[in-house]
């Protein structure tokens, strides 16, 4: 079924009795080039989990290009929707940000790709739950506001850049799938949309850091306006002289702000602070 056609999709709403709900951030895609573009970013997997399918304008493609897919959904009218427009897919409903992810997708096929048009209203803890359950797929192909894309794509020296961007860029490989105008969905929203991939990579943390390496980014970053060196003072409640020369030791300058930290420095970071994270 093409939802991705406007008319088509608005004939299927109607028989349905749907119209999109504000409290649950409902916006449906409706572009054939962005769903085109998200499902050929999925090649090659054979288990998806889909989150927040909506209407299954995602959906119906994806439960066709692959072997076994899973649909969390909240909504009873998309449940019952679903049923027309996605017969393969298996939806399940629950909650995303209570599920256990990791389950789900061991249920699956390899490889495994989770995909989801992000409500924007709960992007940040969705984003970190499935960060949170990297081992357990391939990619994600996640779409969200530009403005969080730009944040989480920031590079050292961006002042856009902060713990979300250092956090994701230390699991993730990231790139750009597609941009999305707000006049590819029914209803349009305000913003632009960006669809990301990420693909797992390694934590090159040493294993008995990478409890608190998170911690001591979130630290980094409590007040971005200040210098790195001042946030961590206030965070691990040491004296200056001792932050000064654990920065200092992996060839930053004291007076670095945070979000001007290569990305790499990070891990040299949380070596050299390793004393005092881990107390």
């Amino acid at each position: 079924m093409k939802l991705y056609d406007p008319g088509t999709l608005k004939t299927f709403l109607t028989q349905h009795g749907i119209t999109a709900s504000k409290g649950l951030g409902q916006h449906f895609l409706c572009s054939r080039s962005a769903v085109e573009s998200i499902v050929g970013a999925t090649e090659g997997c054979s288990g998806i989990l889909e989150i927040g399918p909506g209407p299954g304008v995602l959906t119906s493609p994806l439960s066709e290009s692959s072997e076994s897919m899973i649909a969390l959904e909240l909504d009873d009218r998309m449940i019952a929707a679903l049923k027309d427009s996605a017969p393969k897919a298996e939806v399940l409903k629950l909650d995303a940000l209570q599920a256990d992810l990791p389950k789900l997708l061991s249920g699956l096929p390899e490889p495994r790709a989770i995909v989801s048009n992000l409500p924007y209203y709960i992007t940040g803890p969705l984003v970190t739950r499935i960060a949170e359950a990297r081992d357990h797929y391939s990619l994600a192909v996640l779409m969200m506001q530009k403005e969080v894309a730009h944040r989480i794509m920031a590079k050292a020296g961006n002042r856009n850049r902060g713990s979300l961007s250092v956090y994701l860029q230390s699991l993730f490989e990231i790139s750009l799938v597609c941009h999305v105008a707000p006049s590819a969905f029914v209803p349009p929203p305000k913003v632009e949309s960006t669809v990301l991939k990420f693909i797992p990579k390694e934590l090159n943390v040493p294993i008995e850091l990478q409890g608190k390496y998170f911690h001591l980014v979130r630290c980094s970053f409590a007040q971005p306006r200040k210098t790195l060196a001042n946030n961590l003072v206030a965070a691990y409640r040491v004296d200056r002289e001792t932050i000064s020369s654990r920065i200092e030791s992996v060839n930053l300058d004291e007076m670095i702000r945070p979000h001007d930290v290569p990305q790499e420095a990070w891990k040299l970071l949380a070596v050299a602070m390793a004393d005092l994270i881990l107390q």
